[in-house]
């Protein structure tokens, strides 16, 4: 069973940082990239990062350049979101993903996603 559990929201002051982790079981990890999502009140899910071991990750949200990255542990079992930097504007909630790309496609998360963790709850006060 594939698991995704997103972890480590909370309740942050605006400038301050938090490492949000996504604990992934239950697949090949090498196969599949992870994303981070977010989702703000009255708003639309938006990408936020993907990272996957065969090419490396990527930041998608124009405005979380140069805030966050995206890395993962050497054991291949989580997938972490840093967060710096922290606006109010990045208060959401925050979901990971994982996607197996089709054979010969690109290890982005430009796909729909095959499994959704629970989102953790990022509260950035001003």
């Amino acid at each position: 069973e594939v698991q995704l559990q997103a972890s480590g929201g909370g309740l942050v002051q605006a400038g301050g940082s938090v490492r949000l982790s996504c604990a992934v079981s239950g697949l090949t990890f090498d196969d599949y990239a992870i994303g981070w999502f977010r989702q703000a009140p009255g708003k639309e899910r938006e990408g936020v990062s993907c990272f996957s071991s065969r090419e490396g990750s990527s930041i998608y949200l124009d405005s979380a350049k140069g805030r966050f990255t995206t890395s993962s542990d050497n054991a291949k079992t989580t997938v972490y979101l840093q967060m710096s930097s922290l606006k109010p504007e990045d208060t959401a909630v925050y979901y990971c993903a994982a996607v197996e790309p089709p054979t010969g496609w690109s290890y982005s998360c430009d796909y729909d996603m095959d499994y959704w963790g629970k989102g953790t709850q990022v509260t950035v006060s001003s």
